[in-house]
């Protein structure tokens, strides 16, 4: 009995470092981005939409940590085959549960801006939100530019 508690703290333990997602926030910069060169410019918020910016689906340890608890979950229940065959049910559905929690956990508030850049073009970018602030009509932004990422930061 003690085992198991262990082993469903270590399980809870490791699903929830795998919710750690990549900042999608316009000031958050991963470390192989630091002192890289990146394209300024300015620009003028033209138009704010809030969206949502779905979670990661796609990360492993939601789904390996869901399957784990759901075969623990099912190998209690009956005895011989109906035990092996809890197990395996048990844990397909604790994977799908997992990978359904890990899109939960990582989702974010997002806003589209539609910036008029100082040279009259109209842009489009979607990041996260930060602090719960939107930008706003009439804001001037700064819009930085490098390897196909672009942020947008006062």
């Amino acid at each position: 009995m003690r085992l198991n508690k262990l082993l469903v703290l270590s399980i809870a333990a490791v699903t929830l470092s795998g919710c750690v997602q990549q900042s999608l926030q316009g000031n958050v910069y991963t470390r192989s981005e630091a002192r890289q060169v990146q394209q300024l410019e300015y620009a003028t918020v033209e138009q704010v939409t809030p969206v949502i910016i779905e979670g990661d689906k796609n990360n492993p340890v939601g789904v390996g940590a869901g399957a784990i608890v759901g075969g623990l979950a099912g190998s209690t229940i009956g005895g011989g085959k109906g035990s092996s065959i809890a197990t395996v049910l048990g844990a397909v559905a604790g994977g799908l549960a997992g990978q359904a929690l890990q899109e939960e956990a990582t989702r974010v508030q997002g806003q589209e801006i539609v910036l008029r850049m100082d040279n009259g073009k109209l842009l489009s970018v979607v990041q996260e939100v930060e602090n719960n602030l939107f930008f706003r009509i009439g804001d001037k932004v700064r819009v930085l530019r490098s390897n196909g990422t672009v942020r947008v930061s006062y």
